[in-house]
């Protein structure tokens, strides 16, 4: 087995398929392994963070959750890149709308990731680095989209530090483009490039950030994302044959 990390202590030798799906919802995590996978098996627990790794496909998948916020994937991407062999994560999770043209349950594919982090600072690089997907998972993405007949909206996505914002910028990353907020995706694709790995993040509208402001329950959120997780794990067949960046 792989050397444990201080955040993931490996229960099985089954160990980390080459793709991670990434809920930021534990129970989320549990949920997919349940009903979505063959022969699950628990990978991980430490801090109550569940990982199961099984199969979809015939293809080895593993699904583990990530917490909540940038710098927490930052930690569990970082460690599942550098640690576990894993090359490819994909990030499943919920987003608020800011457009109307983005309507709850839509699902959002971020070819970028805008941000009010600092995330990027550990690199100290001068200048704006602009977090971007890996081209080929978006790509793997898109047709199992189509060949599923899902409506996939393809944009920027605005990476927030903030859920309970107090200045509600939110509108003004619309005018910039961004289609949905949420709190991942650019420290995931930051770790991504830096490690040369692939990420993708794939989200589906929960809440609508305009008035009237509408959002889903947590019991929904948790369990009605069938569409997303689905897609996730058909572009994570598609990966299984993508070379090493």
């Amino acid at each position: 087995m792989a050397e444990n990390t201080p955040h993931i202590n490996l229960l099985s030798d089954i160990g980390f398929g080459k793709t991670v799906l990434m809920p930021g919802d534990p129970l989320r995590s549990a949920f997919i392994a349940e009903n979505f996978l063959e022969n699950p098996v628990a990978v991980n627990k430490v801090r109550g963070v569940n990982g199961f790794t099984g199969y979809y496909k015939g293809v080895k998948v593993s699904v583990m959750a990530s917490g909540m916020g940038m710098p927490s994937i930052g930690i569990y991407s970082y460690e599942l890149y550098n640690s576990f062999g894993v090359e490819n994560i994909i990030r499943i999770g919920s987003a608020g709308s800011l457009t109307p043209d983005c309507g709850l349950m839509d699902i959002v594919a971020g070819m970028g990731a805008c941000t009010n982090s600092g995330f990027a600072s550990q690199y100290g690089l001068d200048g704006t680095i602009a977090p971007v997907c890996d081209y080929s998972l978006l790509s793997a993405c898109k047709e199992a989209a189509d060949a599923a007949g899902s409506a996939l909206k393809i944009g920027l996505l605005y990476s927030s530090d903030t859920f309970y914002d107090d200045t509600r910028v939110t509108t003004d990353w619309a005018k910039m483009g961004c289609l949905a907020v949420e709190m991942e995706a650019a420290a995931l694709y930051l770790t991504a490039m830096r490690y040369k790995k692939r990420a993708l993040a794939i989200c589906t509208v929960s809440d609508l950030c305009f008035e009237p402001f509408t959002a889903l329950g947590a019991e929904e959120r948790q369990k009605s994302f069938t569409e997303m997780i689905t897609l996730a794990l058909e572009t994570a067949v598609k990966a299984e044959n993508l070379p090493k960046v």
